[in-house]
């Protein structure tokens, strides 16, 4: 099978389409065509169903296109392992992962790993829990890292964080609970600030509602988290996040974390993930590693 071919099936079974994909490789759409067309040839089996919509793969299709990622990543191994023969330590480590991370991993990750790696650039995106689990499992990103995500068959935790979701407040609020943790409904009659309905932590906060039978009265809707934490800063109200997101505030006493009991909220974890059986390059393992080590997200929570 040849390489062009292969790359070609991988970006259709991506895209959905035999156009959208021509446009991602700016090549022409017969010419993908084509190449799919003699690769099924060769394998003696159809590789995509063609529907109104778009294409899927067939089982053989997912078959050669797991075979494709395979051979993608030995390619980058081999890569690596030729520069490292140089003493060339460089690369381009593609990170996805959710908004609340991103302070925690400039300022504790990707800082200290620049001093001694300076070779190495990053790639970073945004995404929702969904979106990196798929850019995971599809090959698009070599680490992820997302906030209480489902299981998926293609992508493994490799370290996981109990990291529950706090009660946010500005350091004169009046609640004192003394440690002990409280339910979420005891902030029912303050100014909150939350997440979009299609955000993973207000789906989270809106199933402990539905439970208890109370409603938060919402002052702030908006998915940036910098948001939430300047509403707080300010005194405007409550916000809802994990420990990580406002760790260097609540160890400076700019802010003040409250815990609670709730058990879906309070057995939440971050999990740093990877392609299951992917084997990283030397620059991408290395920075796993100092992530694990060093980001707060990946470690536990009393």
């Amino acid at each position: 099978m040849q390489d062009r071919a292969l790359r070609y099936l991988l970006a259709v079974i991506r895209a959905g389409s035999v156009r959208a994909a021509a446009e991602t490789l700016n090549v022409a759409a017969s010419a993908v065509s084509r190449q799919i067309i003699d690769l099924e040839a060769e394998v003696g089996q159809p590789l995509i169903e063609r529907l109104p919509r778009g294409v899927v793969p067939t089982e053989a299709g997912r078959i050669v296109a797991e075979h494709a990622q395979r051979e993608a990543d030995e390619r980058l191994l081999l890569e690596d392992r030729l520069s490292r023969l140089r003493g060339v330590q460089q690369g381009t480590v593609r990170i996805w992962c959710g908004g609340g991370f991103v302070a925690d991993l400039m300022e504790h990750g990707l800082a200290s790993f620049s001093e001694h790696y300076g070779g190495v650039g990053y790639k970073i995106t945004l995404g929702t829990t969904d979106g990196i689990l798929a850019a995971i499992a599809q090959g698009d990103a070599d680490i992820g890292m997302a906030y209480n995500p489902q299981a998926h068959p293609d992508v493994r935790s490799v370290v996981t964080a109990r990291q529950p979701l706090f009660a946010i407040v500005p350091p004169d609020h009046p609640l004192k609970s003394g440690g002990v943790p409280v339910p979420l409904r005891t902030f029912a009659a303050e100014p909150v600030a939350l997440f979009p309905p299609d955000h993973g932590l207000r789906q989270m906060i809106g199933r402990v509602e539905a439970n208890e039978g109370f409603h938060l009265g919402g002052r702030l809707e908006t998915a940036s988290f910098d948001l939430h934490r300047r509403f707080i800063a300010q005194g405007l109200g409550v916000g809802f996040l994990p420990h990580f997101v406002v760790a260097d505030e609540v160890a400076s006493g700019a802010m003040r974390a409250i815990a609670l009991r709730d058990a879906l909220l309070s057995e939440a974890r971050s999990h740093l993930l990877l392609r299951a059986g992917r084997r990283l390059p030397e620059a991408s393992r290395r920075l796993l590693n100092h992530l694990a080590q060093h980001m707060h997200a990946f470690q536990n929570v009393p």
